[in-house]
């Protein structure tokens, strides 16, 4: 998480996740903002060899869900509302 001035939340995530292959799994992501703060928007980037990434998915509170092409169909949003809840399924 980046924040440009004040005080920030803490940004929650599992250091591992176990997914079993050709099965769904929940990826976590869970923001405690502070007083007066809100997730604007929630990032998913797959970590590649020699720490380069990929952008998977762009959760958008104004915009909507931007989720790239090898994984169209398979990323969604296990629960609706605020990003504070960031998390997202894969699927298979």
């Amino acid at each position: 998480a980046r924040v440009l001035a004040g005080r920030a939340g803490v940004v929650e995530v599992q250091r591992s996740v176990t997914a079993v292959l050709g099965q769904d799994v929940v990826l976590p992501c869970r923001y405690r903002a502070q007083e007066q703060e809100h997730v604007v928007q929630v990032t998913w980037l797959k970590r590649g060899p020699a720490g380069s990434s990929a952008e998977v998915a762009v959760l958008n509170r104004e915009h909507g869900e931007h989720v790239q092409e090898p994984y169209a169909g398979r990323v969604l949003r296990p629960a609706a509302g605020p990003l504070e809840d960031g998390a997202i399924v894969l699927r298979n």
